[in-house]
């Protein structure tokens, strides 16, 4: 049977021979090579070097980091697939490796019969969506969503959004706005069915976490 060969790249020599070791181990995988950081990944391939079945790829890297690193990939390899080894796992760094071109995304506290099914998974259907991917790449769904909600606010509603954010009553609202106070009440039954929001209060931390406003 021909065995998957796989490339390592990874600044911390003691994980990669680690996980060299294990893969070893593995029926069917062979590890090619074990690189420092992206550019000595650029320059396997500038070499000539066997393409590998699957890149294990660091994100937190000196020199040419993960997400730099995909992004090179993208240009000049980019049937290559690559499944990200990590211990950084936040949603943006996620959602930044994956929409480069990653086909998966793990944490290096994996379990080992879990990495494998994830390698297998990479390399049979093209992908591997843990569950924490999943979240990710639905709240960034919903982020692009949110974006686009917030880019169709007209300038009055901003502008009420700025009052309803300050210790202004609904009636100061309205004279602040020369606006009727039944005005202003359809404004804000309106941008709270916008925001999926039920409270000023509510309206206030959404304006908040999401820059709305400046504080």
């Amino acid at each position: 049977m021909k065995k998957k060969t796989v490339v390592i790249v990874d600044d911390h020599l003691l994980f990669a021979q680690s996980l060299e070791g294990l893969i070893s181990k593995l029926e069917g995988y062979k590890v090619l090579a074990i690189l420092k950081n992206g550019k000595e990944l650029t320059q396997y391939y500038l070499h000539k070097r066997r393409i590998p079945d699957l890149v294990l790829l660091d994100v937190k890297m000196p020199v040419m980091d993960g997400v730099q690193t995909m992004q090179w990939l993208k240009e000049n390899q980019p049937e290559q697939k690559v499944l990200a080894l990590t211990m950084e796992d936040d949603e943006d760094t996620i959602i930044k490796m994956l929409r480069s071109g990653a086909k998966g995304y793990l944490l290096k506290d994996v379990h080992p019969e879990n990495f494998q099914f994830a390698m297998k998974m990479v390399l049979e259907q093209g992908f591997f969506y843990s569950g924490k991917i999943q979240v990710a790449l639905q709240n960034s769904d919903k982020n692009k969503k949110r974006e686009e909600l917030h880019k169709k606010l007209t300038d009055k509603e901003k502008l009420f959004l700025k009052f309803a954010c300050s210790e202004l009553t609904y009636r100061g609202i309205a004279e602040e706005m020369n606006l009727s106070p039944k005005t202003v009440e359809n404004y804000r039954e309106a941008i709270f069915k916008k925001l999926e929001i039920k409270t000023r209060v509510g309206l206030v931390i959404y304006c908040i976490k999401h820059k709305l406003i400046m504080i």
